[in-house]
C-alpha cells in the first residue's frame, strides 16, 4: 500500500497536532506531506524536524527565510514556502491526497476551495469555510470531484449515524432529524449578571475538550454550535425544521439521528479529535487512534437539557440567518471573529459578544452568492460594522 500523502492546513494547532499524531501511528497507510502555520516559526520547526514533510508553508516570507536556514543547518531536506499563495498551492498540489482544512476562521477558505477545485480528499475541520461561503464551496466540490469528509466531532458523528450510500433528501433515508450536542461549556450555570466579568483565561477553560482560544470563546457562547447548524445544513441537506440542539455536558455523545420508526442512532467516544480524524483519515476502513475505549461504567450517567436560547443568543440567530440565507452567514461568521478577538484582547466584555454580532447583522443587509467575491465583499462589509460596534460599545461602557 503506497501511504497517503497528507497536507495539513493548521499543522501547529489543536487539530493539526492530533491529525499528525493519527498520521504518525500509522506512517504504512499515511505521510505528512506538508505542514502550514501562521507564525508559529518554532512549533513548525520541531514538527518538520520529526514528521518530515516535503513541504512547510509560513504566512510571513521573513520568518521563512529563517525557518529555512534553521532546518538547512539541522540537515533537512524540507522545502519552506511563505504567503497565501503558497497555502493554496500545497493544498492544490498534484502529489497530495488528502488535505486536512484546519486553519480557524476566513483565512482557511481559499487553500480549502483550492484543494476542492483540484479534487482532493478534504477532511473539513474549518467550519468557517463552508459557513461562509457554502454555495461556491460545494459547487466546487462537486465541479472538482473532491470527497468531502466532516471532522468536527459533531458531523462526523452524524456521518457516521446517517444511512451509508444515501441520496437525496433526509426524508429519503427515513431521517427525521439530526442532533447536534454540545456541552453548553463553562458557563451554562453561571448566573448571567456574572458573566460581564468573565475572563478570556476563564473562557478558554472548557470542561471538557482540549481546544484553540478562539474556539473556545464560541464554545463557551455556543456559537460553535451556531455555525455548526449552518453547517450541518449544507453538509447533509437537512432544513432548518431538522436541525436540533441538545446541550449535553459529558460531551460522551457526540450527535445523533433520529428515524421516521422511532428509532435514534447515537455516536459515542471520549472527546478526544483523534477520533473523527482516524475515521475520516482511514474512511471506509477504521484503524486505532490512539484514543482510549469508552468506559460508560465509570462515567455512570450521561445528562441532557434543552439549550437556553436567552444565554446562548447565537443558536437563536443562527437559525434566523439560515433562513436569510446568501451573505448572511459570512456577516454571522466575520462579526463573531471580530468580536471574539476584541474579547481575547480584554477589549469586550464576554456578555457583549453576541451584541456586536446582532448589530453587523442589523447594519449589513444579507446578498446573494454568485461568486466568492460576493462572500468576501460581506465579510469585509461585516468586520467593518462590527468594529464600528465595538467602538460604539467602549464608548457606551467608558
Amino acid at each position: 500500500m503506497t501511504p497517503q500523502n497528507v497536507a495539513i492546513l493548521g499543522a501547529t494547532g489543536s487539530i493539526g497536532r492530533s491529525t499528525l499524531d493519527v498520521v504518525a501511528r500509522h506512517p504504512d497507510r499515511f505521510r505528512a506531506f506538508a505542514l502550514t502555520a501562521h507564525t508559529q516559526a518554532d512549533e513548525l520547526f520541531e514538527l518538520a524536524l520529526r514528521h518530515r514533510p516535503r513541504f512547510a508553508v509560513l504566512a510571513d516570507g521573513a520568518q521563512a527565510r529563517d525557518l529555512r536556514a534553521r532546518l538547512a543547518g539541522a540537515g533537512s531536506a524540507v522545502e519552506v514556502l511563505a504567503g497565501a499563495d503558497a497555502l493554496v498551492s500545497v493544498a492544490a498540489h498534484p502529489e497530495a491526497d488528502a488535505v486536512m482544512a484546519a486553519i480557524v476562521g476566513a483565512a482557511g477558505l481559499a487553500p480549502t476551495l483550492a484543494a476542492a477545485r483540484a479534487g482532493k480528499k478534504i477532511l473539513l475541520a474549518n467550519k468557517e469555510a463552508l459557513v461562509m461561503a457554502a454555495p461556491v464551496f460545494m459547487a466546487a466540490v462537486r465541479q472538482g470531484g473532491a470527497i468531502l469528509l466532516p471532522i468536527d466531532s459533531e458531523h462526523n458523528a452524524i456521518f457516521q449515524c446517517l444511512p451509508q450510500g444515501r441520496h437525496g433528501s433526509l426524508a429519503a433515508g427515513g431521517v427525521r432529524k439530526i442532533v447536534l450536542t454540545g456541552s453548553g461549556g463553562p458557563f451554562r450555570s453561571r448566573p448571567l449578571a456574572e458573566l460581564a466579568a468573565v475572563t478570556p483565561d476563564q473562557a478558554c477553560a472548557h470542561p471538557t475538550w482540549n481546544m484553540g482560544r478562539k474556539i473556545s470563546v464560541d464554545s463557551a457562547t455556543m456559537m460553535n454550535k451556531a455555525l455548526e447548524i449552518i453547517e450541518a445544513a449544507w453538509l447533509f441537506g437537512a432544513g432548518p425544521d431538522a436541525i436540533e440542539v441538545l446541550v449535553h455536558p459529558q460531551s460522551v455523545i457526540h450527535s445523533m439521528v433520529t428515524y421516521a420508526d422511532g428509532s435514534v442512532i447515537a455516536q459515542l467516544g471520549n472527546p478526544d479529535m483523534r477520533t473523527p480524524i482516524a475515521q475520516a483519515l482511514a474512511h471506509p476502513d477504521r484503524i486505532d487512534a490512539g484514543v482510549a475505549a469508552l468506559d460508560l461504567a465509570r462515567i455512570g450517567a450521561l445528562t441532557f437539557e434543552a439549550p437556553d436560547f436567552v444565554r446562548f443568543r447565537a443558536l437563536a440567530l443562527a437559525y434566523d440567518v439560515l433562513a436569510a440565507g446568501g451573505t448572511a452567514p459570512a456577516v454571522f461568521n466575520a462579526a463573531n471573529e471580530t468580536a471574539v478577538t476584541a474579547f481575547l484582547a480584554r477589549d469586550l466584555a464576554f456578555n457583549r459578544i453576541t451584541d456586536v454580532i446582532e448589530a453587523a447583522l442589523a447594519r449589513v443587509a444579507a446578498g446573494p452568492v454568485g461568486s466568492l467575491d460576493d462572500v468576501l465583499e460581506a465579510d469585509r462589509a461585516a468586520r467593518a460594522a462590527a468594529r464600528a460596534a465595538l467602538g460604539r460599545t467602549l464608548t457606551a461602557t467608558s
